[in-house]
């Protein structure tokens, strides 16, 4: 599919495709040109160009997302393309912006706001490298360290110390990256550009560290707050943080797995949960909360029934829920709101089928992603199912890996999938007939790719032949073995990777250290 551009945007290619004269050109272009021109050396990945157009920029703000999304030049929106050689360019031209020696009086950037930008699975760029959220993350905090080197340095007018932008960022740090970024926020008053962390994610990181950069990026500010893998953080430390820092505008949520284990609750536990819950309320914004892999059996309506705003991305997968769960969840005030549910690892047709589809009804005008992996959906349900989802209009994202079900009832349910209008991406199990016969669900690790590799491509070929016979080519149809595409361990998945081995070699040697000590 091609997209439509406008005869100046066809000019501004023709420009910014020769970096020579472009750059020399560049005092001459009229200001209100420069977005125009920045879309265009971003689509051709004209990295000198892009530096020199930043470090020129003639306007109040600098939006990635704005610049980059859809315009009346260019339908396209390039804010998914995180292209290591623009995005380089971008930055060092930031630097370089405040170090240019030009009258302090032409420049007017105050905001620079690099959250617009998308983290995909799939890159268009020529060149094939990203830069994710941890390496830009990482090169802003470097430029800004070495931007106070140059101004203690160089001989500055005065005006440049009176610079001050603030770049909007979402900031992701692991223990990698911990020392630089710290750096970079307790220098934050004297550097001209003053990070402003709008999210922040933190993996692989010790609870102290973590308690100590959370100060570090003025929580008042944040918006989204992930504390994802290999961060020890519990209930009673979940408890010091919210009664320690204010986050007034966070709106999303996500703990690490085992954060809350109600089968070790005692009286004081129980309590803890009430005044999280509590604080959750009272000083947050919260839409969107995920807590997956925690044990909250009968404890739902504890933690959220506090919350004064509707949840509307709600994710409590593996979280053992009962019927009480479930049924407070169908009844809240939350169940007409709910835009995200992930509700996997529940055995839902055992333990409370008319539950869940009354919450399915009270979220069907509004759902845009649904979750049931590992649910034990069966040939029996698929019926159930498809009366369930029919009013749910507005469906783009369905994934159910890990449940038993044939190719047959796949073929079924693919059929009346074609119905739903904005449904975009579906995740669909390995049919059950393509295991050797006796496989028991959930499936574990060992066994997972033991299936036969033919007959499911052929499976799949039919299941993409009901959706092009139908005239939904626009629909993505997959089997991600294990699990959806996660950007941020993707791009830190070999520090992940050391920091489990060396969990593991930990263990092994505490074992070994008790066992001598038996023998």
């Amino acid at each position: 599919r091609t997209t439509m551009k406008s005869l100046r945007f066809i000019s501004a290619e023709a420009f910014v495709s020769n970096a020579e004269f472009a750059r020399k050109s560049l005092g001459a272009v009229a200001h209100d040109l420069y977005p125009l021109l920045f879309k265009a050396s971003y689509l051709l990945e004209q990295g000198e160009v892009i530096h020199d157009l930043v470090e020129n920029w003639p306007l109040f703000d600098f939006d990635m997302g704005k610049l980059l999304g859809a315009t009346l030049d260019y339908q396209e929106d390039l804010s998914h393309r995180t292209c290591s050689v623009c995005l380089e360019s971008c930055l060092t031209g930031l630097r370089d912006y405040v170090l240019n020696q030009s009258s302090p009086y032409m420049k007017k950037l105050k905001v620079v706001d690099l959250t617009g930008i998308k983290d995909v699975e799939v890159q268009f760029c020529k060149c094939k490298k990203t830069m994710g959220r941890w390496a830009r993350t990482q090169l802003l905090s470097k430029l800004c360290s070495e931007l106070l080197v140059c101004l203690q340095q160089a001989q500055c007018t005065p005006g440049t110390f009176e610079i001050s932008i603030n770049v909007l960022i979402d900031l992701f740090v692991t223990e990698r990256n911990y020392e630089l970024v710290v750096q970079a926020l307790l220098k934050k008053c004297s550097c001209p550009l003053k990070i402003c962390c709008v999210a922040f994610r933190s993996d692989n990181l010790a609870l102290q560290k973590f308690f100590y950069i959370i100060k570090l990026t003025d929580p008042s500010l944040l918006r989204k707050l992930e504390v994802v893998h290999n961060v020890h953080l519990e209930m009673e430390h979940l408890e010091i943080l919210f009664n320690s820092i204010h986050f007034p505008l966070l709106m999303s949520l996500t703990l690490p797995a085992r954060t809350f284990n109600v089968r070790r609750f005692t009286a004081t536990d129980e309590q803890m949960l009430c005044n999280i819950g509590e604080k959750m309320g009272e000083m947050m914004q919260l839409t969107e909360l995920s807590v997956s892999f925690s044990i909250l059996t009968g404890r739902i309506q504890k933690l959220l029934s506090p919350l004064k705003t509707p949840l509307k991305m709600l994710d409590v997968s593996n979280c053992s829920l009962n019927h009480a769960d479930m049924a407070y969840l169908a009844n809240s005030f939350h169940a007409n709101h709910l835009e995200a549910l992930d509700l996997s690892g529940h055995d839902i047709p055992e333990l409370y089928p008319s539950t869940f589809f009354k919450l399915l009804s009270h979220c069907s005008s509004v759902l845009r992603s649904l979750t049931l992996e590992d649910c034990n959906i069966q040939d029996t349900h698929v019926n159930m199912l498809i009366l369930g989802l029919s009013p749910c209009q507005k469906l783009q994202e369905f994934k159910f890996i890990g449940n038993p079900l044939s190719s047959q009832a796949l073929k079924h349910l693919f059929t009346f999938l074609c119905e739903l209008p904005m449904l975009k991406n579906v995740e669909f199990p390995v049919p059950r007939d393509c295991y050797p016969i006796g496989i028991t669900y959930p499936v574990d690790d060992a066994s997972l790719c033991r299936f036969d590799h033919q007959k499911y491509e052929r499976v799949a070929e039919e299941l993409n032949l009901i959706l092009l016979q139908a005239n939904r080519e626009d629909v993505q149809a997959s089997t991600p073995l294990f699990g959806s595409y996660d950007a941020a361990v993707q791009e830190t998945n070999n520090e992940l990777g050391a920091y489990l081995i060396k969990s593991f070699k930990e263990t092994l040697e505490k074992f070994t250290t008790s066992f001598n000590k038996m023998n």
